[in-house]
């Protein structure tokens, strides 16, 4: 399969990664439904087995349980070891509320805590998950927390999710940004109004979430289909599948 460099980086990646949004499974506020662990393990070998070089996680998906399922996976794996892209700032306390938290303090714990549950001694790409919702200068400080983190050798490479251009350049004038990570679909084409020619004229790696529109794109999402979504399947409650 082609690679292609991404963004100041030096990982050489294939268009298409591995999401593990869904394999963190049910029981979590953003949830894809139930779902079996080994055919999640399964579906990742598959893909490594097809030429996929990289995994994308986060902390959060099924708080926590998506990274273990990645690691499982990458331990029963005898081929070559995909490059791991996780994230943070999206916590949750003993109930299961996710509540974002952009502070050093907060950001050190989630790094270590993802170095443990995916067995690794460093992540490849580094993601701030969203930005704060306030967008104030809490900013600043989950991207010079990630910088430090990656000059320590915790990280390889630091990168965003959901930022847009006036938020990229920001963090751009502590660390460079090596990626950002937007929804990115036929139905979802926002980006490339400003943020996805910024990123381009940056050098700025671009990698699209839900890019089949998180299935209702594929040709297989009926009427019928997903009105019967499970409720503890987020797509149930998102307006494009209503």
């Amino acid at each position: 399969m082609q690679t292609r460099k991404l963004g100041n980086s030096d990982l050489q990646i294939t268009p298409v990664g591995f999401g593990a949004w869904a394999t963190g499974g049910a029981g979590w506020e953003f949830s894809w439904g139930a779902q079996d662990d080994a055919d999640s393990v399964a579906a990742i070998h598959r893909a490594l087995e097809l030429g996929v070089n990289w995994i994308d996680t986060a902390a959060v998906y099924g708080i926590g349980h998506s990274e273990e399922v990645v690691a499982r996976a990458l331990k029963e794996w005898r081929g070559a070891r995909p490059y791991v892209f996780t994230k943070c700032v999206l916590t949750w306390d003993a109930s299961g509320k996710i509540t974002p938290n952009h502070s050093a303090t907060s950001i050190r714990k989630e790094c270590e805590d993802s170095l443990r549950r995916l067995q690794t001694n460093v992540i490849d790409l580094y993601q701030v998950h969203w930005p704060p919702r306030d967008n104030g200068p809490s900013l600043e400080e989950a991207w010079t927390t990630v910088a430090a983190l990656q000059k320590e050798g915790k990280v390889r490479w630091i990168g965003v999710s959901n930022f847009d251009a006036a938020q990229i350049r920001r963090a751009q004038t502590i660390a460079p940004v090596t990626s950002n990570q937007p929804p990115y679909s036929m139905i979802r084409r926002a980006i490339e109004a400003e943020t996805l020619p910024f990123c381009a004229q940056q050098g700025i790696g671009t990698i699209s979430y839900a890019p089949m529109a998180s299935g209702l794109l594929t040709g297989s999402m009926t009427r019928e289909r997903a009105a019967a979504l499970p409720a503890d399947d987020f797509r149930s409650r998102n307006r494009e599948f209503r």
